[in-house]
């Protein structure tokens, strides 16, 4: 690491460690260390609701996934938008701030728990994040790591301890108001950083028309395992339709990318974020609705820089990676063989010397080369041969130069990997090849900034969902010092389930963990919060009907319908001995529909007929819970 870059990270965690002290210092009782004393300002609310919902995963993750889906991703920025920040923001979040306030919840599901007067709701909506959120951290921790350890040149294992370690430190110190003032400098260093990324990128590649005419252009070169499932070209939406029952392969994938794309990342996040509880207890920080109503506009215009920018951004580096890229370095070898598996689909292994004659015919030839100031002994890095690859010498005669043509996931493709690459390296490879050393210091302070500034959230939640949810319902304590020290030892135990997670995991992950977190969080929770918000005939049984119906649908979708996520974890395999369990006779479209979209309709109508068919609430507990005075015991 040169003087420069170290300089750089320094002053960025000073900064972050006194706005942690300063959190510390002013955290007094548990409103402060839970809602941060109800008396955060609208732009630090905004900010941090923005720094929050924005992470490594959507940058890294959700970019990578752009520079494979294309422009079609920015219907996710409307989403994000319009119902992330409008819809929660307007509709949500002051009937949220008010109820919150006025029936004293820190948490979200104390504000569940208190507005059904249920302890068992409060307890499940808690369980349910402490056992689910270290996914959606998983998510971000990779990120991240995929990042910052090249930049640091450190490994990828010791990204993840160093920078999990650091946000632990200031969550577990200064509580919410720590988090959200360190949100607020973060979100200011992501802004910047991805305004300086578009201008930096739209320049680089002869600017907007140009650049968008050369994405258009590259349509004849979709690789054929995406153009199978619908890929019709970086700036059109893909293949839309629903194959018929019994249809054969290829034929029966080829609507796959939409649903993909529509039901499991625009619909799955643009809707999952109005019930995620680390952003729905942003709203019970402020005072007032005024203060809500002014962090609009610094929050759109947040959201509209970090996922419109990722999102064209990836999309464009099918430009830079076809055309441009050019890679200075030493040529070891230009005829190294891997193996892809008889079916195409396994991770590369290097093939061995006399290899058999079948696994030679299906072998794929790299480049093996080192970058410049790398010694014998660092690993090899490859690139996929092409006829459209070419390799000189520099002017210099000091370094070979290698232009891949290769578009963005194509050039991900490395040892260690599927011949379909790894979207979560994208971005780090664009950033790492296209940009100047300088920038590469100035982004990675942004994916630290988004990294931790969600991750720390992240972590307050589910330390608050052991102490303040499970162990003061559980042990009839409010308030106590112990309380806190269980949400610390929560933070901690969440910090190592998700650094386990994210070193056991890797490959393509960022975005579908997100998406699968988000989803679980609309279809368990968002007709209850809604329907308890606004009804004050919404009762107790329907609301935990609801958040019943709507979890377990979503979980048994995800382990035995949903093609990735029910192979990837094999306990329908395990059980019997397939896949999934969609019937010869079904659509195979129903392996990419994603859960939300049977989950969250269940959910809506659950909640409707048990509210009509049961009794309603207690008139006078009604009243209270929307302003009215405070029932008799």
């Amino acid at each position: 690491m040169d003087l420069f870059t170290f300089t750089v990270v320094l002053i960025y965690l000073l900064a972050t460690g006194y706005l942690g002290y300063q959190g510390y210092r002013q955290t007094k009782t548990a409103a402060d260390y839970l809602v941060a004393g109800r008396s955060a300002h609208p732009v630090i609310m905004a900010l941090s609701y923005g720094a929050t919902f924005i992470s490594t995963s959507a940058i890294v993750g959700f970019g990578g996934v752009a520079a494979n889906f294309g422009m079609g991703l920015l219907w996710l920025t409307f989403m994000n938008i319009f119902v992330g920040i409008f819809i929660a923001f307007v509709v949500i979040g002051n009937p949220a701030r008010h109820m919150g306030h006025h029936l004293d919840a820190h948490t979200f599901p104390e504000l569940l728990g208190k507005r059904y007067n249920s302890k068992f709701i409060h307890v499940l909506s808690a369980l349910v994040i402490f056992c689910f959120m270290p996914l959606y951290a998983t998510a971000v921790i990779i990120g991240g790591a995929e990042f910052i350890g090249p930049i640091f040149h450190v490994s990828y294992e010791t990204a993840l301890y160093i920078f999990s370690l650091i946000v632990a430190a200031y969550v577990i110190a200064g509580g919410l108001k720590g988090v959200m003032l360190t949100d607020a400098l973060q979100g200011l260093i992501m802004l910047v950083g991805m305004v300086i990324l578009i201008i930096a990128t739209y320049t680089m590649l002869g600017g907007i028309a140009p650049a968008h005419q050369a994405l258009s252009d590259l349509g004849s070169q979709v690789p054929k395992f995406l153009g199978a499932i619908g890929h019709q070209g970086w700036t059109s939406m893909p293949k839309f339709g629903w194959s018929a029952a019994g249809t054969a392969m290829p034929q029966a994938v080829q609507y796959h990318m939409w649903w993909v794309m529509v039901t499991t990342i625009v619909m799955g996040v643009g809707i999952g974020v109005l019930a995620q509880p680390q952003l729905v207890v942003r709203f019970m920080t402020v005072k007032s609705k005024q203060a809500l109503n002014r962090a609009v506009v610094s929050g759109g215009i947040f959201i509209l820089f970090m996922t419109g920018v990722a999102f064209v951004v990836g999309a464009l580096s099918n430009v830079f990676f076809a055309q441009k890229e050019v890679i200075r370095c030493q040529v070891v070898s230009d005829n190294v063989l891997m193996d892809p598996g008889a079916d195409k689909k396994a991770k590369l292994s290097l093939v061995p010397e006399n290899p058999a004659e079948d696994i030679k015919a299906r072998a794929a030839r790299f480049v093996s080369y080192r970058l410049p100031g790398e010694d014998e002994e660092a690993p090899l890095r490859y690139v996929l041969w092409t006829d459209k690859m070419v390799m000189k010498r520099s002017d210099d005669g000091k370094a070979d130069l290698v232009e891949p043509h290769l578009v963005s996931i194509m050039r991900s493709v490395t040892l260690g990997t599927t011949m379909q690459g790894n979207t979560d390296t994208i971005i780090p490879k664009f950033i790492s090849g296209a940009m100047p050393r300088w920038f590469g210091i100035i982004f990675m302070l942004t994916l630290l900034a988004a990294a931790m500034s969600t991750l720390s959230s992240q972590f307050h939640t589910i330390g608050t969902a052991l102490g303040r949810d499970i162990f003061e319902q559980s042990v009839h304590q409010k308030h106590s010092t112990k309380s806190i020290l269980i949400t610390r030892l929560g933070i901690v135990v969440g910090l190592i389930v998700s650094v386990w997670m994210a070193k056991t995991i890797r490959g393509n992950i960022i975005a579908l963990a997100t998406a699968i977190f988000m989803g679980l969080c609309a279809s368990s929770f968002l007709p209850a919060l809604v329907g308890g918000l606004f009804s004050k005939r919404m009762n107790r049984p329907a609301a935990i009907s609801s958040v019943q119906i709507g979890f377990l649908t979503s979980l048994f979708w995800l382990v035995f319908v949903n093609g990735k996520t029910a192979g990837g974890l094999g306990i329908c395999k395990a059980l019997f001995g397939k896949d999934n369990l969609v019937p010869p006779t079904w659509s195979v479209t129903w392996t990419v529909v994603d859960p939300l979209v049977v989950a969250l309709p269940l959910s809506i109508l659950t909640a409707i007929v048990v509210m009509l068919i049961t009794k309603p609430m207690d008139k006078a507990y009604a009243d209270y819970c929307f302003g009215g005075p405070k029932p008799n015991p």
